[in-house]
Protein backbone atom coordinates (compact mmCIF):
# COMPACT_ATOMS: atom_id res chain seq x y z
CA UNK A 1 0.00 0.00 0.00
CA UNK A 2 1.20 3.60 -1.29
CA UNK A 3 2.18 5.95 2.23
CA UNK A 4 2.22 9.14 2.46
CA UNK A 5 3.65 11.40 4.95
CA UNK A 6 2.12 14.88 6.32
CA UNK A 7 3.62 17.33 8.36
CA UNK A 8 2.48 20.69 10.38
CA UNK A 9 1.30 21.44 13.48
CA UNK A 10 1.54 23.76 16.57
CA UNK A 11 -2.05 25.21 16.15
CA UNK A 12 -5.33 23.22 15.11
CA UNK A 13 -4.69 25.62 12.32
CA UNK A 14 -2.27 23.59 10.30
CA UNK A 15 -3.25 20.68 11.55
CA UNK A 16 -7.03 21.06 10.42
CA UNK A 17 -6.59 21.83 7.08
CA UNK A 18 -3.92 18.49 6.55
CA UNK A 19 -6.45 16.28 7.68
CA UNK A 20 -9.18 17.21 5.32
CA UNK A 21 -7.13 16.71 2.56
CA UNK A 22 -6.13 12.86 4.04
CA UNK A 23 -9.93 12.76 3.88
CA UNK A 24 -9.56 13.60 0.47
CA UNK A 25 -7.02 10.96 -0.42
CA UNK A 26 -8.65 8.35 1.23
CA UNK A 27 -11.76 8.80 -0.32
CA UNK A 28 -9.65 8.99 -3.78
CA UNK A 29 -8.12 5.39 -3.41
CA UNK A 30 -6.83 3.28 -0.76
CA UNK A 31 -3.77 5.03 0.84
CA UNK A 32 -1.62 4.53 4.34
CA UNK A 33 -1.16 7.87 6.00
CA UNK A 34 0.99 8.90 8.97
CA UNK A 35 1.76 12.33 10.57
CA UNK A 36 4.49 13.75 11.40
CA UNK A 37 3.90 16.78 14.24
CA UNK A 38 5.65 17.70 17.58
CA UNK A 39 6.31 15.73 20.46
CA UNK A 40 4.83 18.35 22.87
CA UNK A 41 1.92 19.93 22.47
CA UNK A 42 -1.96 19.35 21.01
CA UNK A 43 -0.76 17.63 17.49
CA UNK A 44 -0.62 14.31 18.73
CA UNK A 45 -4.40 14.15 20.29
CA UNK A 46 -5.90 15.73 17.50
CA UNK A 47 -4.33 13.50 14.52
CA UNK A 48 -4.40 10.07 16.83
CA UNK A 49 -8.37 11.18 17.14
CA UNK A 50 -8.57 11.23 13.75
CA UNK A 51 -7.37 7.83 13.48
CA UNK A 52 -3.72 8.66 11.94
CA UNK A 53 -0.63 6.98 12.68
CA UNK A 54 1.48 9.61 14.55
CA UNK A 55 5.15 10.46 15.20
CA UNK A 56 6.56 13.25 17.27
CA UNK A 57 9.85 14.60 16.79
CA UNK A 58 11.55 17.68 18.86
CA UNK A 59 10.43 21.25 17.55
CA UNK A 60 11.43 24.76 18.04
CA UNK A 61 9.79 28.26 16.80
CA UNK A 62 10.72 30.09 14.29
CA UNK A 63 11.04 33.96 15.49
CA UNK A 64 11.45 36.41 13.21
CA UNK A 65 12.62 38.88 16.12
CA UNK A 66 15.09 38.47 18.79
CA UNK A 67 15.01 36.63 21.86
CA UNK A 68 17.33 34.10 23.88
CA UNK A 69 15.08 31.28 23.14
CA UNK A 70 16.42 31.45 19.38
CA UNK A 71 19.39 29.82 21.17
CA UNK A 72 17.98 26.30 22.81
CA UNK A 73 15.40 26.39 19.43
CA UNK A 74 18.03 26.18 17.15
CA UNK A 75 19.16 22.56 18.36
CA UNK A 76 15.08 21.19 18.86
CA UNK A 77 14.99 22.25 15.48
CA UNK A 78 18.12 20.62 14.39
CA UNK A 79 17.01 17.44 16.61
CA UNK A 80 13.36 17.60 14.49
CA UNK A 81 15.93 17.30 11.32
CA UNK A 82 17.39 14.07 12.12
CA UNK A 83 14.15 12.72 14.12
CA UNK A 84 12.38 13.30 10.82
CA UNK A 85 14.79 12.04 8.80
CA UNK A 86 14.96 8.91 10.52
CA UNK A 87 11.27 8.53 10.49
CA UNK A 88 11.07 9.30 6.57
CA UNK A 89 13.98 6.60 5.53
CA UNK A 90 12.03 3.77 7.46
CA UNK A 91 9.18 4.40 5.98
CA UNK A 92 9.79 5.85 2.78
CA UNK A 93 6.68 7.61 1.91
CA UNK A 94 5.51 8.41 -1.84
CA UNK A 95 5.58 12.11 -1.34
CA UNK A 96 5.64 14.51 2.13
CA UNK A 97 2.58 17.06 2.16
CA UNK A 98 3.45 19.87 5.03
CA UNK A 99 0.85 22.33 6.32
CA UNK A 100 3.02 24.38 7.67
CA UNK A 101 3.47 25.71 11.06
CA UNK A 102 7.47 25.87 12.84
CA UNK A 103 7.27 22.15 12.99
CA UNK A 104 6.80 21.50 8.76
CA UNK A 105 10.37 23.10 8.22
CA UNK A 106 12.70 19.81 9.89
CA UNK A 107 10.57 17.11 8.03
CA UNK A 108 10.54 19.48 4.78
CA UNK A 109 14.20 19.94 4.97
CA UNK A 110 14.68 16.06 5.64
CA UNK A 111 12.39 14.76 2.95
CA UNK A 112 14.91 17.04 0.16
CA UNK A 113 17.94 14.95 1.13
CA UNK A 114 16.11 12.07 0.67
CA UNK A 115 14.91 13.03 -2.50
CA UNK A 116 10.89 12.62 -1.58
CA UNK A 117 8.50 14.67 -3.07
CA UNK A 118 7.28 17.57 -1.05
CA UNK A 119 3.98 19.66 -1.64
CA UNK A 120 3.18 22.72 1.04
CA UNK A 121 0.21 24.53 1.00
CA UNK A 122 0.20 28.23 2.93
CA UNK A 123 -3.63 29.20 4.38
CA UNK A 124 -2.88 32.95 4.57
CA UNK A 125 -2.67 35.81 1.80
CA UNK A 126 0.95 36.12 2.37
CA UNK A 127 3.10 33.68 3.43
CA UNK A 128 4.57 33.08 6.78
CA UNK A 129 8.54 32.45 7.48
CA UNK A 130 8.00 28.47 7.65
CA UNK A 131 5.92 27.94 4.10
CA UNK A 132 8.56 30.46 2.88
CA UNK A 133 11.34 27.98 3.81
CA UNK A 134 9.73 24.56 2.97
CA UNK A 135 8.92 26.52 -0.55
CA UNK A 136 12.79 26.03 -1.28
CA UNK A 137 12.58 22.22 -0.96
CA UNK A 138 8.72 21.74 -2.38
CA UNK A 139 8.00 20.98 -6.25
CA UNK A 140 4.14 22.25 -5.58
CA UNK A 141 3.05 25.54 -3.45
CA UNK A 142 -0.45 25.41 -2.83
CA UNK A 143 -2.27 28.66 -2.10
CA UNK A 144 -5.48 29.81 -1.36
CA UNK A 145 -5.13 33.60 -3.88
CA UNK A 146 -4.06 34.18 -6.82
CA UNK A 147 -2.33 36.98 -5.39
CA UNK A 148 -0.64 34.96 -2.94
CA UNK A 149 1.58 33.69 -6.02
CA UNK A 150 3.35 36.88 -6.14
CA UNK A 151 5.41 36.74 -2.52
CA UNK A 152 7.12 33.74 -3.82
CA UNK A 153 10.40 34.15 -6.10
CA UNK A 154 10.06 33.92 -10.42
CA UNK A 155 11.57 30.53 -10.49
CA UNK A 156 8.87 29.28 -8.11
CA UNK A 157 5.89 30.42 -10.03
CA UNK A 158 5.44 27.41 -12.12
CA UNK A 159 5.04 25.18 -8.96
CA UNK A 160 2.50 27.64 -7.80
CA UNK A 161 -1.59 26.41 -7.46
CA UNK A 162 -4.25 28.37 -6.26
CA UNK A 163 -6.58 26.10 -4.75
CA UNK A 164 -8.54 27.92 -1.80
CA UNK A 165 -8.15 26.71 1.56
CA UNK A 166 -9.11 22.86 2.66
CA UNK A 167 -12.16 22.81 4.53
CA UNK A 168 -12.75 20.28 7.20
CA UNK A 169 -15.46 17.70 5.61
CA UNK A 170 -17.53 17.66 8.13
CA UNK A 171 -18.99 21.05 7.24
CA UNK A 172 -20.53 19.69 3.99
CA UNK A 173 -22.81 17.65 6.22
CA UNK A 174 -23.73 21.04 8.33
CA UNK A 175 -27.14 20.79 9.64
CA UNK A 176 -28.88 24.18 11.10
CA UNK A 177 -31.76 21.84 12.77
CA UNK A 178 -28.76 19.83 14.56
CA UNK A 179 -26.92 23.14 15.72
CA UNK A 180 -30.35 24.79 17.25
CA UNK A 181 -31.01 21.37 18.76
CA UNK A 182 -27.66 21.51 20.19
CA UNK A 183 -28.03 24.82 21.63
CA UNK A 184 -31.70 24.37 22.94
CA UNK A 185 -33.21 27.12 20.86
CA UNK A 186 -36.63 27.03 18.68
CA UNK A 187 -36.53 27.60 15.01
CA UNK A 188 -37.73 31.17 15.22
CA UNK A 189 -34.45 32.34 17.56
CA UNK A 190 -32.31 34.25 15.65
CA UNK A 191 -28.21 33.59 16.37
CA UNK A 192 -25.88 36.08 16.97
CA UNK A 193 -22.65 33.43 16.81
CA UNK A 194 -19.52 35.08 18.48
CA UNK A 195 -16.32 32.46 18.22
CA UNK A 196 -12.57 33.96 20.09
CA UNK A 197 -10.74 30.71 18.53
CA UNK A 198 -10.11 27.72 21.15
CA UNK A 199 -8.11 29.83 23.69
CA UNK A 200 -10.92 32.56 23.68
CA UNK A 201 -10.02 36.46 22.71
CA UNK A 202 -9.83 38.51 25.86
CA UNK A 203 -11.01 41.63 23.12
CA UNK A 204 -13.55 39.81 21.75
CA UNK A 205 -15.25 39.06 25.13
CA UNK A 206 -14.61 42.29 26.69
CA UNK A 207 -16.50 43.63 23.81
CA UNK A 208 -19.11 41.24 23.48
CA UNK A 209 -19.77 41.58 27.26
CA UNK A 210 -20.03 45.33 27.33
CA UNK A 211 -22.21 45.43 24.40
CA UNK A 212 -24.72 42.29 25.68
CA UNK A 213 -27.87 44.03 26.37
CA UNK A 214 -27.94 45.86 23.32
CA UNK A 215 -26.68 42.53 21.20
CA UNK A 216 -29.92 40.83 22.91
CA UNK A 217 -32.20 42.74 21.30
CA UNK A 218 -32.45 41.17 18.04
CA UNK A 219 -30.58 37.81 18.89
CA UNK A 220 -29.98 34.79 21.07
CA UNK A 221 -25.85 35.60 21.77
CA UNK A 222 -24.27 32.21 21.61
CA UNK A 223 -20.74 32.76 22.58
CA UNK A 224 -18.14 30.49 22.44
CA UNK A 225 -15.56 32.17 25.14
CA UNK A 226 -12.54 29.70 25.23
CA UNK A 227 -11.42 27.28 28.35
CA UNK A 228 -10.08 30.17 29.78
CA UNK A 229 -12.65 32.62 30.31
CA UNK A 230 -15.78 30.17 30.86
CA UNK A 231 -19.01 32.06 32.08
CA UNK A 232 -22.48 30.94 32.88
CA UNK A 233 -25.47 32.63 31.93
CA UNK A 234 -26.65 33.59 35.18
CA UNK A 235 -23.39 35.74 35.32
CA UNK A 236 -24.04 38.02 32.59
CA UNK A 237 -27.46 38.57 33.99
CA UNK A 238 -29.10 38.88 30.58
CA UNK A 239 -31.55 36.92 29.21
CA UNK A 240 -30.95 35.73 25.51
CA UNK A 241 -27.17 34.84 25.72
CA UNK A 242 -25.61 31.49 25.77
CA UNK A 243 -21.70 31.22 26.62
CA UNK A 244 -19.94 27.98 25.87
CA UNK A 245 -16.09 27.15 26.73
CA UNK A 246 -15.56 25.47 23.38
CA UNK A 247 -17.10 23.68 20.61
CA UNK A 248 -16.10 20.41 19.33
CA UNK A 249 -17.82 17.92 16.61
CA UNK A 250 -20.71 20.06 17.01
CA UNK A 251 -19.12 23.24 15.54
CA UNK A 252 -20.01 23.00 11.78
CA UNK A 253 -24.24 22.46 12.77
CA UNK A 254 -23.55 25.33 15.24
CA UNK A 255 -22.42 27.63 12.54
CA UNK A 256 -24.78 26.36 10.00
CA UNK A 257 -27.66 27.49 12.57
CA UNK A 258 -26.31 31.19 13.13
CA UNK A 259 -27.40 34.10 11.17
CA UNK A 260 -24.31 36.09 11.55
CA UNK A 261 -20.81 36.07 13.26
CA UNK A 262 -18.36 38.06 15.13
CA UNK A 263 -14.99 35.97 14.64
CA UNK A 264 -11.30 36.52 14.30
CA UNK A 265 -10.37 36.41 11.13
CA UNK A 266 -7.68 33.13 11.50
CA UNK A 267 -7.64 31.60 7.47
CA UNK A 268 -9.39 28.31 8.75
CA UNK A 269 -12.58 30.19 10.60
CA UNK A 270 -13.40 32.56 7.76
CA UNK A 271 -12.89 29.46 4.79
CA UNK A 272 -15.32 27.50 7.04
CA UNK A 273 -17.96 30.12 7.86
CA UNK A 274 -17.70 31.36 4.34
CA UNK A 275 -18.30 27.64 2.97
CA UNK A 276 -21.66 27.97 4.86
CA UNK A 277 -22.04 31.04 3.39
CA UNK A 278 -22.56 32.96 6.92
CA UNK A 279 -21.89 36.90 7.00
CA UNK A 280 -19.00 37.55 9.40
CA UNK A 281 -17.85 41.03 10.94
CA UNK A 282 -14.35 40.18 11.36
CA UNK A 283 -11.54 41.63 14.50
CA UNK A 284 -7.72 40.41 13.64
CA UNK A 285 -5.83 39.45 15.86
CA UNK A 286 -2.81 42.90 15.10
CA UNK A 287 0.00 44.37 16.79
CA UNK A 288 3.37 43.13 17.59
CA UNK A 289 2.42 39.90 18.58
CA UNK A 290 1.73 39.11 15.18
CA UNK A 291 3.00 39.70 11.22
CA UNK A 292 -0.60 40.86 10.66
CA UNK A 293 -1.76 37.77 8.44
CA UNK A 294 -5.20 38.31 10.29
CA UNK A 295 -5.59 41.80 8.93
CA UNK A 296 -4.72 40.96 5.57
CA UNK A 297 -7.25 37.85 5.16
CA UNK A 298 -9.84 40.35 7.53
CA UNK A 299 -9.45 43.26 4.81
CA UNK A 300 -9.45 40.72 1.51
CA UNK A 301 -12.58 39.08 2.52
CA UNK A 302 -14.30 42.90 3.39
CA UNK A 303 -12.92 43.83 -0.10
CA UNK A 304 -15.48 40.53 -1.41
CA UNK A 305 -18.36 41.75 -0.18
CA UNK A 306 -18.22 38.64 2.40
CA UNK A 307 -17.52 40.80 5.56
CA UNK A 308 -16.59 43.97 7.30
CA UNK A 309 -13.63 44.03 8.91
CA UNK A 310 -12.46 46.09 11.99
CA UNK A 311 -8.88 47.04 12.66
CA UNK A 312 -7.47 50.18 14.64
CA UNK A 313 -5.93 51.50 11.43
CA UNK A 314 -8.83 52.38 9.86
CA UNK A 315 -10.44 53.67 12.67
CA UNK A 316 -12.63 50.30 13.18
CA UNK A 317 -13.63 48.29 16.36
CA UNK A 318 -10.67 48.48 18.63
CA UNK A 319 -11.67 47.55 22.05
CA UNK A 320 -8.43 50.26 23.61
CA UNK A 321 -10.06 52.77 21.24
CA UNK A 322 -13.51 52.42 20.23
CA UNK A 323 -16.09 51.99 22.67
CA UNK A 324 -18.41 49.00 22.56
CA UNK A 325 -21.43 50.92 21.33
CA UNK A 326 -20.11 50.74 18.22
CA UNK A 327 -20.26 47.01 18.31
CA UNK A 328 -23.95 47.33 18.77
CA UNK A 329 -24.79 49.86 16.54
CA UNK A 330 -23.17 47.84 13.89
CA UNK A 331 -24.95 44.33 14.47
CA UNK A 332 -28.16 45.66 15.05
CA UNK A 333 -27.80 47.66 11.84
CA UNK A 334 -26.80 44.29 10.10
CA UNK A 335 -30.05 42.40 12.20
CA UNK A 336 -32.75 45.16 10.20
CA UNK A 337 -31.14 44.54 7.25
CA UNK A 338 -32.01 41.55 6.46
CA UNK A 339 -30.77 42.13 2.26
CA UNK A 340 -27.80 43.47 3.57
CA UNK A 341 -26.87 40.08 5.66
CA UNK A 342 -28.11 37.65 2.74
CA UNK A 343 -26.20 39.52 0.09
CA UNK A 344 -22.69 39.41 2.30
CA UNK A 345 -23.12 35.50 2.43
CA UNK A 346 -23.48 35.01 -1.11
CA UNK A 347 -20.50 37.48 -2.10
CA UNK A 348 -17.55 35.35 -3.83
CA UNK A 349 -14.18 35.67 -2.83
CA UNK A 350 -13.39 37.12 -5.80
CA UNK A 351 -9.45 36.83 -5.35
CA UNK A 352 -9.75 32.52 -5.47
CA UNK A 353 -11.25 32.90 -8.75
CA UNK A 354 -9.21 30.52 -10.37
CA UNK A 355 -12.26 28.19 -10.00
CA UNK A 356 -15.21 28.97 -10.74
CA UNK A 357 -16.97 27.88 -7.40
CA UNK A 358 -17.10 30.52 -4.46
CA UNK A 359 -15.48 28.22 -1.86
CA UNK A 360 -13.16 26.07 -4.10
CA UNK A 361 -13.01 21.80 -2.68
CA UNK A 362 -9.26 22.55 -2.17
CA UNK A 363 -9.14 19.34 -0.40
CA UNK A 364 -10.19 17.92 -3.22
CA UNK A 365 -7.36 19.74 -6.13
CA UNK A 366 -4.89 19.15 -3.85
CA UNK A 367 -5.36 15.81 -3.27
CA UNK A 368 -5.88 14.86 -7.38
CA UNK A 369 -2.14 16.89 -7.33
CA UNK A 370 -0.77 14.37 -5.17
CA UNK A 371 -2.28 11.06 -6.80
CA UNK A 372 -1.08 12.71 -10.29
CA UNK A 373 2.02 12.95 -8.84
CA UNK A 374 2.87 9.62 -7.28
CA UNK A 375 1.50 8.22 -10.35
CA UNK A 376 -1.32 6.52 -8.98
CA UNK A 377 -4.18 5.08 -11.70
CA UNK A 378 -7.42 5.73 -10.10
Amino acid sequence: MVSIAFTGGGTGGHIYPGLAVASGLKKLFPCRIFWIGSNTGMDRTIIENAGIEFYGIPSGKLRRYFSMRNISDVFRIGAGFFAARRILKRQRPALLFSKGGFVSVPPCAAASTLKIPVFTHESDYSPGLATRINARFAERIFVPYKETAAFFSAGKNENVRVTGNPIRPEFSGADPAKGRAFLGLKDDERVFLVLGGSLGSREINNLVRDALPELTKHYTVVHQTGEAHAVTPNESGVANYKPYAYFREEIPHVIAAAELILCRSGANTIWECKSLKKPMVLVPFRGSGTRGDQVENARLFEEAGTAICFTGESGGLNAAEVPHVMLSRLINSLAENPDKLKKMGEAEIVKSAEHSDSVPDAAGLIANEIINRIGVKL
